[in-house]
């Protein structure tokens, strides 16, 4: 009995420290379980988005024909666009028509990709033949035209707002509006959109033929997209 009331504050004091030890290493111990949780969830996360990409991106096989350098069956995946296709085959002919070809359409397997020559579809018009035949998978459909004009609806409307020219819908008329932008500009312009798919950012304006960094500085406050 004289030990204990001799060291009776030493005892209180180490049992104390024990306790705090141990109440610290629990909470650690729950911290720790509850950022390995989280780390798992995040993991599972990422897999299952990879997963999902792969599923997305399957290769498939299209068949180019027509106004292209090098027709032919081609390997692409199935995120590629019918633009990349045409590339693939060694990109447009001078006599190529893309009016009736949906450029931005995602490819599918066993899809037969048709490009007209600007004569065959002047002769389709006069005729009044069907502009997109069934056998081409790449024509423009009533779908694809009613998605179009919706689009082409709220780009207006966003012009009328910001004031600015839309370098995807604007014709070689509007575009001569910008500083800088002659006819030549402006049909250079037009022709890039159409032969590959509409402008993602203004900073794309800088891919077209005779559109430089000077230029660009010009009118990137009056462009939209």
């Amino acid at each position: 009995m004289s030990f204990l009331k001799k060291h009776k504050t030493k005892i209180f004091v180490l049992i104390f420290i024990c306790f705090a030890f141990y109440s610290v290493s629990s909470v650690v111990t729950i911290e720790d379980e509850k950022e390995m949780a989280s780390n798992e969830t995040v993991t599972k996360k990422e897999e299952t988005k990879k997963t999902t990409e792969k599923i997305k991106e399957e290769k498939v096989i299209v068949d180019v024909k027509g106004e292209v350098t090098t027709p032919g069956v081609y390997e692409l995946l199935s995120t590629n666009t019918v633009m990349d296709a045409i590339n693939m085959a060694g990109g447009l002919t001078k006599q190529s028509d893309t009016s009736n070809i949906n450029l931005s359409k995602k490819l599918s397997d066993e899809m037969v990709i048709i490009v007209y020559s600007s004569s065959e579809i002047k002769e389709m018009k006069e005729a009044e033949e069907v502009i997109c035949p069934p056998c081409n998978n790449a024509c423009i459909t009533e779908e694809d035209k009613t998605a179009e004009l919706k689009d082409e609806e709220i780009e207006t409307e966003s012009t009328q707002t910001t004031g600015k020219i839309n370098i995807n819908t604007a014709t070689t008329e509007e575009l001569q509006a910008l500083s800088g932008i002659g006819e030549t500009k402006a049909q250079a312009i037009v022709d890039y959109r159409t032969q590959n798919g509409k402008f993602e950012t203004i900073e794309d304006l800088k891919n077209v033929s005779g559109i430089g960094d000077s230029t660009f500085e010009k009118i990137k406050e009056n462009i939209t997209v």
